[in-house]
């Protein structure tokens, strides 16, 4: 599969990678796997979406804020690796929510994540995951979402 074809067909425009905002890298290879560093849903430099779920945004607005955290990964890796072709498998996801008191779907939140990683990668997509709930995220975020990346030699 062409995974550059496959963005194109489901009419993802794949930015360029963001630059770190602090002392961290936004990707890190350790053998075959990429443990890709928290990514917020920035799109053009500019936050998307802000504020808490249950409060400020609701929980069609946090999917699409983890859904654009998850295209921003998948920039990442490509400034990585060059190759979208080289990856084998998405491993694992972690999705940070800003989350109201009382909000209890993180889940439902994450899945904005997830779906857009299969479509993209079809069945090498399919990952584990953690969805958690917290108070604050970097600049008001509501969602942040890090992956863990396996590619091919």
């Amino acid at each position: 599969m062409n995974i550059e074809n496959r963005i194109k067909e489901l009419g993802i425009d794949l930015p360029e990678a963001a630059a770190p905002a602090a002392m961290y890298v936004p990707v890190k290879q350790t053998g075959n796997l990429l443990f890709v560093s928290g990514q917020i849903p920035v799109k053009a430099g500019v936050m998307q979406y802000t504020g808490k779920v249950g409060e400020d945004r609701t929980l069609e607005e946090a999917q699409a804020a983890a859904r654009l955290c998850a295209i921003n990964i998948i920039s990442a890796v490509k400034a990585h690796v060059g190759d979208l072709d080289k990856v084998s498998s998405i491993v694992k996801i972690t999705a940070f929510v800003a989350s109201k008191t009382g909000f209890d779907k993180q889940h439902l939140v994450a899945n904005g994540a997830s779906e857009l990683l299969f479509d993209v990668f079809g069945e090498a997509g399919r990952h584990t995951r953690s969805a958690v709930a917290v108070n604050q995220l970097p600049l008001d975020a509501t969602v942040e979402v890090e992956a863990i990346i396996e590619i091919l030699n």
